[in-house]
């Protein structure tokens, strides 16, 4: 992808000495995503891995919205949001 970008793309590569260096992260971050899921699968299994997976999403989302981090709109945590992440605990829970 990156080499198809090089050649085809309209974008300059010196953007990433201008980037705010905390984009920058989205590519560290990525590595040791895919290396924990890698490492985990063969532990306890796809099931597992995918639902702890989203689980990580919707706290993480429920925390970027609150705070309105990355120019997100500002929304509390009401209870709703609460009671959909501790379903998903316990879906967790019964796949083991």
């Amino acid at each position: 992808m990156g080499l198809l970008w090089l050649f085809f793309g309209k974008g300059r590569l010196s953007y990433t000495l201008e980037a705010p260096k905390w984009s920058l992260l989205g590519g560290v971050l990525g590595v040791v995503y895919l290396t924990s899921i890698v490492v985990s699968v063969p532990y306890v299994g796809v099931g597992i891995t995918m639902v702890a997976v989203i689980i990580g999403q919707l706290v993480m989302s429920m925390v970027i919205e609150h705070f309105g981090w990355l120019g997100s709109k500002k929304t509390r945590i009401n209870k709703e949001k609460i009671f959909a992440v501790i379903s998903m605990i316990i879906a967790l829970i019964l796949i083991n």
